[in-house]
């Protein structure tokens, strides 16, 4: 998961506002309790008054206040007041401009002056000091505002209207502080959706620019319903995860570290009640992932498999229906359906078994909080806006080990994607250029030279092509012929670097293909595949596919050669008719034709026809072969042929067998010198016929000579 959260680095900037917004955010809701303990403890209980400081004190009470002083506080608490207007006739004094460092000075020295005062008028002042020491804080500051309050009273304030402003204030507060955090929350949401999308491009486009400079070697080990599961659903999980990453990862922590140090400020003697709160969610989390993390991994291979099972009974219903297999594919699909079901079912439970779990531990927690607290207040130890405040924290903090337990449900599934789309980014291709590419000789154009060539597939022990020499010309068709499975494909895709050769070399305009740049050799080239490939768009856009810039004549010309002029100007559209996708609205022969239009308007120096005309009827063929023959004139052509009538009229035949060469020559000269092509040519055309082509190819040479 980590290797993926490298690609965040042009999002850095984004991730700090994210991370200040969290702390803000963590800081508006940190502080709610503690206005919720003011306004029960202080607006409720204590009527609004904060502390034993009076705001305004008769004089002579202070005095009487300062007899129970050191002589240091009592010039400390005189310098803290200046002269206010009288009241009644009375010397009034008015707490002047302190900071809150001086006010609780302020508040100890009168609280303890208060208590000794109230002491004395119960006859109590003999033990002052051993009762002070007896009585918890609450109850003194309860006494001490207590005395303030008779002593607003004395002065003629309205105490209720004192209780009310110190609510409305303290209320207003904490809606400012709620609005701020949820503006803060806003926007980490909409920053946070925007990394989550950064990233989910910048994968995307780097596993797609990763699959496309695989060789066919890598293209066999990622299969292409799991290469798209890895782009789309597995990117997709990243995503959610990403999106969901700062509110749990960041913010959680924030809130239960925050939450902890509030709750033990609040009251140090529950704490413990945290820990067996958290330590308990944390083994739920635990044991959760570990039974859900295996699970989660074979979830995404379901994926796959479910994936693969719908693309190949898509792609091949024409065969389905005509053997009647229905049934058959129907129960393939149920299988792999079901098993991604069950697996789906079995997690979900899992996590719905969490979150009643979850809130059973909160609801229990705050019993106890409840339980104990009650206890602390009963004693004096503990007020009642305290305890409220230390629910409100635990359940903070239980808040944020609950975000932990839903990443724990989202990081499993998201860390197994991580990996698959790190498999496929870590995958180096075999083929790949060299670090100082070089530029083949202009003069040579179009040579291709084989030099002892094998090859054989990876992990594979025997060799597909073995001890493979020829040179093809320019202007010269070099056609390779051969039983199924005698690698003549093979052969062809050697030249664009499909696959890298196992032993020797093989030369375009001279130089070894694998010291050349892979774009620079293949632009050298026209390739038409075996299987026409069309792409979604349309038939202009087809066409134009190796040459973006080609004119319409030049299109139009490509097309009449490869004799798809008739059917494209049948079309309503002509040439700006639509291609769907894969070609499936256009024959097979279109197709070929198409494929073959589109190698020709790139005028590569190199053509490559890959069995091309299979599709095609004989009109069609011998007249698109002659149509080629005069446009590739400067052009060296290979063709892979299964039709010895495709090829009647090359320069040079390859006859292959089990991956070597046992025949070279002409149409006419294999007749004679190789018994393989003989048998090929007899079992395609009568003895007649064979005859009657080979007195034609005489005469045809002769008028060439």
């Amino acid at each position: 998961m980590f290797k993926i959260l490298k690609h965040l680095k042009g999002s850095a900037l984004v991730m700090t506002a994210i991370i200040t917004l969290l702390f803000l955010q963590a800081f508006c809701d940190l502080s709610l309790p503690a206005y919720t303990s003011d306004i029960v403890n202080i607006g409720i209980q204590q009527g609004g008054i904060k502390d034993a400081v009076p705001t305004d004190i008769r004089q002579s009470e202070l005095e009487k206040l300062t007899f129970f002083m050191t002589p240091e506080d009592a010039a400390y608490v005189r310098q803290s007041y200046k002269l206010g207007e009288p009241v009644k006739g009375e010397p009034v004094l008015q707490l002047a401009k302190i900071s809150q460092e001086e006010r609780s000075n302020l508040n100890r020295i009168l609280g303890k002056a208060i208590l000794v005062r109230t002491a004395q008028a119960k006859g109590l002042v003999s033990s002052d000091f051993q009762l002070q020491s007896q009585l918890p804080d609450t109850l003194i500051t309860q006494i001490a505002v207590s005395y303030v309050k008779s002593e607003y009273q004395a002065l003629g304030k309205d105490l209720n209207t004192l209780q009310a402003n110190y609510i409305l204030l303290a209320g207003a507060k904490m809606i400012a502080l709620a609005l701020l955090a949820m503006l803060f929350s806003v926007l980490v949401v909409i920053l946070s959706g925007r990394v989550a999308a950064s990233l989910s491009r910048i994968l995307r486009d780097k596993v797609f620019k990763k699959v496309i400079s695989f060789s066919n070697t890598e293209l066999d080990r990622f299969s292409t319903a799991s290469l798209i599961t890895r782009s789309t659903n597995d990117i997709q999980q990243i995503q959610m995860m990403m999106t969901m990453l700062f509110r749990f990862v960041i913010y959680a922590p924030i809130l239960a570290i925050g939450g902890t140090i509030m709750a033990v400020k609040t009251e140090v003697s529950m704490a413990w009640i945290i820990a067996l709160g958290a330590g308990t969610i944390l083994a739920l989390i635990a044991i959760l992932m570990s039974v859900a993390m295996p699970r989660f991994k074979r979830l995404q291979t379901l994926i796959d498999k479910l994936n693969l099972v719908s693309r190949e009974i898509l792609t091949g219903i024409p065969v389905i229906r005509a053997f009647v297999t229905q049934k058959h594919e129907e129960k393939r699909f149920d299988e792999a359906n079901k098993n991604l079901t069950e697996i789906n079912l079995f997690v979900n439970r899992i996590m719905t078994f969490m979150m009643p779990t979850m809130m059973l531990i909160m609801n229990a927690i705050t019993v106890l909080i409840i339980y104990k607290g009650a206890y602390a207040i009963d004693s004096g130890a503990m007020q009642v806006g305290d305890m409220m405040a230390f629910i409100q924290y635990t359940m903070q903090i239980i808040m944020s080990f609950l975000m932990i337990s839903m990443l724990s449900i989202m990081l499993p599934r998201a860390s197994v994607s991580a990996t698959r789309i790190n498999e496929v980014l870590e995958t180096e291709p075999i083929i790949h250029d060299p670090v100082q590419p070089l530029s083949p000789d202009a003069v040579q154009k179009g040579i291709i030279e084989f030099r002892n060539v094998s090859f054989h597939y990876p992990d594979a022990n025997e060799d597909v092509l073995s001890q493979i020499s020829f040179t093809a010309k320019p202007g010269e068709t070099t056609a390779f012929i051969g039983s199924t499975g005698s690698g003549k494909s093979t052969l062809v895709n050697l030249i664009p670097r499909f696959f890298d050769i196992s032993e020797g070399e093989i030369l375009v305009d001279g130089m070894d293909i694998r010291q050349m740049s892979q774009k620079e050799l293949r632009q050298k080239i026209g390739y038409v595949p075996q299987k026409g490939v069309l792409f979604s768009g349309t038939i202009s856009s087809n066409l134009r596919f190796g040459q973006h810039d080609a004119a319409d004549e030049e299109i139009k010309k490509a097309a009449r050669i490869a004799q798809a002029t008739e059917f494209i100007e049948q079309k309503e559209e002509q040439y700006a008719s639509p291609i769907a996708q894969g070609g499936s609205n256009v024959s097979g022969g279109q197709k070929q034709r198409l494929s073959i239009a589109r190698a020709i308007a790139k005028k590569p120096e190199i053509y490559i026809f890959d069995d091309s005309f299979s599709a095609l009827d004989y009109k069609t063929d011998v007249l698109l072969r002659r149509a080629l023959k005069q446009e590739t004139e400067s052009s060296t052509t290979l063709i892979v042929a299964q039709r010895v009538n495709t090829i009647l009229q090359a320069e040079q035949i390859l006859v292959l067998e089990e991956g070597r060469i046992v025949g070279r020559g002409t149409h006419n000269e294999l007749l004679e010198s190789c018994e393989i092509y003989r048998q090929i040519a007899l079992s395609q055309l009568s003895e007649e016929e064979l005859n009657i082509q080979f007195k034609d190819a005489l005469k045809e040479d002769s008028t060439n000579a």
